[in-house]
């Protein structure tokens, strides 16, 4: 006996204590599937049979099955539930969340009942309880649809029960196993010719009412197909041919259930072009008229397609109602949702579902006209007004192209007029983004990249990232990408080292890697540049309005210059040498995102150099000069401190080091021309995150904007880690560096993102010079390289890669158009994870 039931469902067992539910539920029905009340009980009391314990566990199984239900997952309740009271507030919970309530009866006689309960040790009741329950049965049998259920399954012998063979059927919504491509039409309303022209321009051959799509393509319409245009039986009969010939889909509108419902002969009202739609069905025959009202009857609410990353509805869907089956969720789909208010029009005032999207499925839409397709939140809008004089548009899925066709006539007049007055100035979704939720930052999270899942976000670092976003950084629509940190090697185990080549070229080789890059680390400021066209295309792809070209802003989030003036004048500069570059037009972009160094490092720590290492070298200049000369007047005097007079004479060297250590880094910016960029990595364009490419391909187009003074190039060299001489070049030449006073190099993997036999490499590895270290661990690090190289590197590693995978989502988040939030979430979680407690000397 086979028993079909919805995929998604709320299951209720029905039956008397004994009659085999919990048995039946674990023979159909997965582990995690079935809340029990035995369970429940035993939960919170300990005792499975406690009646006592009834209402708390109670409490818990409706808990558990609303949390399943929230989360799409087919839930059975395995208690009695032979009262209807009881039953009632399972009907309430299916209906809260939109679950087909089943009810599958066990109903087996008296006797059996009893013989099975006194087989269990755990249960000391009698007969009457069993009586009384099944009296309790055979009154509720009658009325279980009444009371909700959709399908009631009444197994009637133990032989029926034995035998079921239980068959889970998807849900007429689901069709996650259509993964298109597709053609999704917005609302046509009558205009068959503007329809065939956009089939044709899609690539579809139309032979009267014979439609041929493309290869592979098929096209889905998101109702109202009727009413206002001029020819709705042609639009009826080539959609109904369609759809018939499986090359399309069809969802209802609004319309469409109105002219269905006045093909049936009920009284409602000819307004907003039925009175028209039906006068042009007269013309056609009765069977005709019949078949286009079963066509619009058999029309399901709304299709979730493609795995479930495709939502498609008339009206839209918000995310806690797609894929599930209610009244609620069709009234929705075909109606949206109102505020019960009535505009200056008489139209109802419509909740904008949209902009508290959250879900992660594309939802495509129609219903209320709109001047242009615009995305918001991975929702768009595509009902165009075409009846009303606009543009019958389509959306080409997965591809996310718009394609529209102008109406060739007004054919109606709006109620409430669709096309603006004026143009605005920012997009939809740019002015949402004008106020960003702090429930999208705060608190405890988890977000997954692609590169790295389920990176933690603690609470406590979630808040710090708030403090410096909402005090120190930049607009945030700027700031779609924070760099990571960066990790140096393991030390090293020559005598005067702490750090050198030779570790961080073993890591790579150890992981798999022939090649590394090995970049020269300038002396200057880490620096992220935002550099548009011009201010249009500032405004048109990052909503900002009267703000220049660009931006300038340190690896924290916060503005590189002071000067606004200045910024405006380096942007400028940096602007010219793309153009003379012809990179506008070789990438095919209007803006682009680029990670350099700025110099000189003093430009941006001048505060630190004066308050931190000059303050250090001068007090300890002073008092070792001071404490030496002392010391060489007692060893004149005949005294025996020439170990002493050895130990501050060395001292005072050390010190003088590190004063040369930090000067170098220091130079005086009176005007633009004494900065110095230098670029390493071209991050993203206009469609395009560059991460696939080598750090070779990001060197020679760098290279190729030096030609003004202001910008300089990374030296670099790539070394083959698979021979000797290669690797002693590499570490030849990080002497040399170092040895002239420079900071060190940073030795990469060749391939931006590279892949070790376990998980992704670090990106970058620092080394770092024996001189500059001096800065980091203060003038005598040298005399005490013994316990520095205990130092753990292991939360610096994990660090670097959690915030590298970060970077890369945000990058790739606001090169596919998501919404800011959906960008920030990962920026917010780099500044987070800055606030970890990691030694910042490493």
């Amino acid at each position: 006996m086979k028993l079909t039931i919805p995929e998604f469902a709320l299951v209720v067992l029905i039956g008397a204590s004994g009659s085999g539910k919990s048995t039946f539920a674990k023979k159909h029905f997965g582990p995690f599937e079935t809340v029990s009340s035995d369970f429940c009980r035993g939960l919170v009391s300990n005792d499975e049979n406690s009646q006592a314990a009834s209402n708390d566990a109670f409490d818990i199984l409706h808990a558990i099955a609303a949390k399943r239900l929230k989360n799409m997952k087919l839930t059975v309740i395995d208690a009695t539930n032979v009262q209807a009271a009881g039953r009632k507030n399972l009907i309430n919970l299916a209906r809260q969340y939109h679950a087909l309530p089943v009810a599958i009866v066990l109903d087996v006689p008296d006797r059996v009942s009893y013989d099975r309960n006194q087989l269990r040790e755990d249960r000391n009741f009698g007969m009457h309880v069993i009586k009384r329950q099944r009296g309790d049965l055979k009154r509720s049998l009658r009325n279980l649809k009444r009371e909700g259920f959709r399908r009631v399954l009444h197994l009637r012998n133990v032989e029926q029960i034995e035998s079921v063979e239980i068959i889970r059927e998807p849900l007429w919504n689901n069709r996650q196993d259509e993964h298109g491509p597709f053609d999704i039409i917005g609302d046509v309303h009558g205009c068959f010719d503007e329809l065939v022209l956009l089939l044709e321009q899609l690539g579809y051959q139309i032979d009267g009412l014979q439609v041929t799509p493309p290869t592979g393509r098929k096209a889905v319409f998101l109702g109202d197909l009727v009413d206002r245009g001029p020819k709705t039986p042609q639009v009826l009969k080539l959609v109904m041919g369609m759809v018939t010939a499986g090359t399309a889909i069809c969802v209802p509108g609004n319309h469409d259930i109105k002219l269905k419902r006045a093909l049936e002969g009920r009284n409602v009202q000819r307004t907003h072009g039925l009175a028209e739609s039906m006068e042009q069905l007269e013309a056609e025959s009765p069977e005709f008229r019949q078949q286009a009202h079963d066509f619009i009857e058999g029309l399901v609410s709304h299709y979730v397609m493609d795995g479930g990353k495709l939502v498609v509805a008339h009206a839209g869907m918000r995310e806690d109602m797609a894929g599930r089956a209610s009244g609620k969720v069709r009234e929705f789909a075909l109606y949206g949702e109102t505020t019960g208010e009535t505009d200056e029009f008489g139209l109802p005032v419509r909740h904008n579902w949209a902009a508290e999207y959250r879900g992660k499925a594309t939802v495509i839409y129609g219903h209320t006209p709109v001047p242009a397709a615009e995305w918001l939140n991975h929702t768009i809008n595509i009902d165009t007004g075409c009846v009303f004089g606009g543009a019958l548009t389509a959306l080409r899925y997965p591809e996310n192209e718009i394609v529209s066709v102008d109406a060739l006539l007004q054919y109606a007049e709006p109620a409430r007029p669709f096309l603006p007055e004026e143009t605005t100035l920012l997009s939809a979704q740019q002015q949402y983004d004008d106020v960003l939720d702090i429930v999208d930052v705060s608190g405890k999270r988890i977000v997954n990249t692609h590169l790295r899942p389920n990176i933690t976000i603690k609470e406590a670092n979630a808040i710090t990232a708030l403090e410096v976003m909402s005090r120190f950084a930049v607009n945030p629509k700027w700031l779609i990408y924070l760099p990571p940190t960066m990790s140096p090697p393991e030390t090293s185990p020559l005598e005067t080292y702490l750090e050198h080549p030779a570790e961080a070229f073993d890591y790579y080789r150890r992981n798999g890697v022939p090649q590394v890059i090995c970049e020269e680390k300038h002396m200057g400021s880490r620096a992220i540049v935002v550099v548009c066209k011009d201010e249009d295309a500032a405004r048109e792809r990052f909503g900002v309005v009267d703000e220049g070209i660009g931006i300038v802003y340190t690896r924290t989030g916060r503005r590189f210059f002071n000067d606004l003036d200045l910024e405006a004048r380096f942007l400028a500069r940096l602007r010219d040498a793309i153009s003379a570059a012809d990179y506008w037009q070789r990438f095919d972009t209007t803006w682009m995102l680029l990670d350099c160094e700025l110099m000189p490092w003093s430009a941006k720590a001048q505060v630190l150099l004066q308050d931190q290492y000059a303050a250090v070298g001068s007090a300890a200049t002073a008092s070792i000069g001071t404490a030496v000369g002392l010391i060489q007047t007692a060893a004149n005097n005949g005294a025996d401190v020439g170990h002493l007079l050895e130990k501050y004479g060395r001292r005072q060297t050390q010190v003088a080091q590190y004063i040369d250590a930090y000067r170098q880094y220091c130079w005086p910016v009176n005007s633009l021309d004494d900065l110095k960029l230098a670029p390493f990595h071209l991050l993203a364009t206009e469609g395009a995150s560059h991460v696939d490419k080598p750090h070779t391909w990001h060197m020679k187009m760098l290279s190729k904007l030096v030609s003004d003074d202001l910008l300089m190039v990374t030296d670099h060299k790539v070394i083959d880690l698979t021979d000797e001489a290669s690797q002693q070049a590499g570490i030849t030449w990080w002497e040399e560096l170092t040895g002239r006073g420079g900071e060190g190099m940073v030795v990469k993997p060749l391939d931006f993102i590279a892949k070790g036999p376990r998980d992704v490499l670090q990106p970058a590895v620092k080394v770092r010079g024996r001189e500059y270290l001096r800065i980091i661990y203060g003038p005598e690090y040298t005399d005490h390289l013994d316990m520095l190289r205990k130092r753990g590197l292991s939360r610096k590693r994990s660090m670097a890669m959690r915030e590298f995978a970060l970077g890369i989502e945000a990058l790739e988040r606001f090169v596919r158009k998501e919404p800011l939030r959906r960008v920030h979430e990962c920026v917010f979680g780099v500044l987070a994870l800055e606030s970890e407690p990691v030694d910042p000397r490493l």
